[in-house]
Formats: C-alpha cells, sequence, structure tokens
C-alpha cells in the first residue's frame, strides 16, 4: 500500500464542519479502496493574540481520526487580513517536522496539495526538502481569486514548476492555469464526486411542508421555491438572486451558508421588499440539502467565478435545474435546457432564465440521469490511477 500525506487548509472539523466536505470525501473514498495510505494534515492558522472565534480552533486535538483515516492539526502563526504573502511558509515551517516523523514511521510516496494557494507552496516547500513527488489541485478561487495577487501568483507558479502532476476541477480550470503560465502538460481533470445515495430526486408530497417547520419559513407548494447554495460572499452573487425575485411573482429564496455578506444581504432583502419572501438559512446539517434541493425548482448561483461547484452537481442530482453563470465549468455541467440555464450576471437575465424553467419544467429524473457519470467512487479511482501515475506506477 502506497501512502500520500495530503495538505488541505479547508477541511471540516467540529468547529466548522461544513469547511471542505468535498475534500474529506473524496480522501475517504480513496483510503476506502485499500491501495493508498491517506494520511491529512489540515493547518490551523492562529493569531499571536487567541480570541474570540479562534479560541475553538486552538482547542482542537491535535490528532484524531475521521472517516477511517487520521487528521493531524497542527499550528501555524496567522496574521488576520495582512498576512497571506507569508502564510504558505509559515505553514510549511509547522507542518514540516510532522511530516518528516511521519515519513519516518511510516514512509510517504506522494506529498498532496488540495488547494492551489496556500496549500500548493507550502506543499512545494515540505516535498522539495523531502525529495518527494507532489501533487497540487486547483479548485476554482484559489486561481481566479489569488492568481490575481502578484505575490500568490508568483508563488504558485514557483509550486506548479515544482510539482510532478497538476489536477484541475473542469477543463476551463486547466484552460485558466495554462494561460496562466503552468505546463499543460502537467494538467489532468479531476471532477468531483456526489454521494449518490443522499442527493437524489426526494417525491414525498409533505417536503415542502416539513422543511417549512424545520427552517420556520413558509414554503407554499403553490410559490416556486429557489435554493442558493454557497458562502454568503459577494462574487457568489445572492444579492442578484434577492433583486431577481421581483420579477419572479411569489417566490421565495432560501439561501444556504454563512458568510461576511449576510448583513448587507438582510439589508438588501428589507430594501427590495423582500424580507418575507427570503430565508437565510446558515450552514444546514448535509442530510437536509438533499431536502430542499429536491424541494426546490431551482437552484441559482450568480457567480462570479467557479472550478466546478459542487451545489451545481448536487442540484442536478436532486433533480433540480440550475441557474448560474457562464463561468469556470458550468457549461460542462449545463449542456441543455434540461440542466438549466446559463446567464448574465444581473437581476433581470437571472429572473428570466428562473421564469423559463418555471414555465417548462423539465422532468426531475431526466435532470438527475445528467450526473450518472458523477460518484466518490469514480473520484477515488480517478485519483488513485493519477498518484499511481506520478510515483512510477501504471
Amino acid at each position: 500500500m502506497k501512502h500520500v500525506l495530503s495538505l488541505a487548509t479547508l477541511y471540516p472539523n467540529p468547529v466548522n464542519p461544513r469547511f471542505g466536505t468535498f475534500v474529506a470525501r473524496s480522501m475517504e473514498a480513496l483510503a476506502k479502496r485499500g491501495d493508498w495510505r491517506v494520511t491529512m494534515v489540515n493547518p490551523i492558522g492562529l493569531p499571536p493574540l487567541v480570541l474570540g472565534r479562534y479560541r475553538p480552533l486552538a482547542d482542537l486535538p491535535a490528532e484524531n481520526v475521521e472517516g477511517g483515516i487520521t487528521i493531524h492539526r497542527p499550528h501555524f502563526t496567522l496574521i488576520p487580513r495582512i498576512g497571506a504573502r507569508r502564510n504558505a511558509a509559515a505553514i510549511a515551517r509547522a507542518v514540516l517536522p510532522l511530516v518528516q516523523r511521519i515519513h519516518t514511521e511510516t514512509p510517504i510516496d506522494l506529498i498532496d496539495a488540495q488547494f492551489f494557494f496556500p496549500d500548493g507552496p507550502a506543499a512545494a516547500i515540505i516535498a522539495g526538502e523531502m525529495g518527494l513527488p507532489l501533487s497540487i489541485k486547483a479548485r476554482g478561487s484559489d486561481i481566479s481569486f489569488w492568481g490575481d495577487q502578484g505575490f500568490a501568483k508568483a508563488q504558485m507558479l514557483d509550486a506548479a514548476r515544482r510539482a510532478t502532476g497538476l489536477l484541475a476541477v473542469s477543463r476551463d480550470l486547466a484552460g485558466q492555469m495554462a494561460a496562466m503560465g503552468m505546463d499543460a502538460e502537467k494538467i489532468t481533470v479531476h471532477y468531483t464526486g456526489l454521494d449518490r445515495d443522499r442527493f437524489r430526486p426526494l417525491e414525498h408530497t409533505q417536503l415542502r411542508r416539513q422543511l417549512s417547520e424545520e427552517l420556520g419559513f413558509a414554503m407554499p407548494d403553490n410559490a416556486p421555491l429557489l435554493a442558493c447554495v454557497g458562502a454568503l460572499i459577494e462574487r457568489k452573487g445572492q444579492g442578484i438572486a434577492i433583486a431577481a425575485l421581483k420579477d419572479i411573482p411569489g417566490a421565495r429564496l432560501v439561501l444556504i451558508g454563512k458568510g461576511e455578506d449576510e448583513a448587507r444581504l438582510r439589508t438588501l432583502a428589507a430594501s427590495e421588499g423582500m424580507a418575507d419572501r427570503v430565508h437565510f438559512a446558515g450552514s444546514l446539517d448535509h442530510d437536509v440539502m438533499p431536502l430542499i434541493l429536491s424541494a426546490a425548482d431551482a437552484m441559482v448561483l450568480p457567480t462570479v467565478s467557479e472550478g466546478l461547484a459542487n451545489a451545481w452537481v448536487e442540484a442536478l442530482a436532486c433533480g433540480t435545474p440550475v441557474v448560474t453563470c457562464d463561468v469556470g465549468g458550468a457549461r460542462e455541467l449545463i449542456t441543455c435546457d434540461t440542466a438549466g440555464r446559463l446567464v448574465e450576471r444581473n437581476p433581470a437575465a437571472v429572473a428570466a432564465g428562473i421564469n423559463a424553467i418555471l414555465n417548462a419544467p423539465p422532468p426531475r429524473e431526466a435532470v438527475a440521469a445528467l450526473t450518472e457519470a458523477f460518484s466518490w467512487d469514480a473520484n477515488g479511482a480517478a485519483l488513485a490511477e493519477y498518484y499511481e501515475r506520478l510515483t512510477g506506477g501504471a
């Protein structure tokens, strides 16, 4: 059994159980196969004075087992808001002694980074010190956002040069990486997975009533229901979805996620006269997500940039068409009107796309069938094959 040590700054923990769940599912699928031993390192950034929201993070166990994988959570010094330039080096300094100890106990065959920044440059330093092959994965904003920051772009390009192989979550993102200056021949497209048992069309006749009681938000059967899944940050476009409601008679909008934009979005909903038609659900248990997606008439996400959003795949798997913008890998999923609509990033266009779906809703089973190729088992198998190539296997 070969051994991969994977570095992920975004990974579920008891304080933030929804952070990076897609990373956890992918690595659990790989570990379940039995041909790769998986060790996760989830560095926790803490400021010099640990107060407020950082205190619970400081109290997380340094090591535990989750989903059959050993998770290590070493601390590194974080300077909030202004320290991004030095985060990769700080992570590498904090993590290297741990990696050396693990390697002594159970030799490591491959160092892996789950995000291109700051994980990628940090992993490149560690892999260089250890003399081990290196893989780095790009997921979307790590390229589209950090690639526009001069210091981060320089660090990422250096890490890409040192990497043995690179992963991208969509063909579009692979193209962005190549355009940025990365070696296209190193890049492999690795699509996300899907929990097919959980995300499927649910036809329970009382679904909306059940959700209305659970969330404390009216979801009448005769009113359009829209779901928006994503962190409450400006680039995800929840404000555009709220503004679009005035052109979708009676529609209710459920925002699933947390983020710094919540106060502004609540003010916007009130100023638009939509406060009673918008529900801020916060972070929900993963078992509730398929219920909302199955109850919804459409999933809307007017985002600025994505790699290939897991929320798109999960909505389609529940039989719910997607209205989003022509960004990232959206065109690789929204290939026909059955899947949804690709629209301009403004309220009128978003409303028109949603109304087109409401006026001619596709059969839910036909929508769900578009995701047949997605599963965590397939994701794990593709990852194992790619890792084998990097380490001199088949």
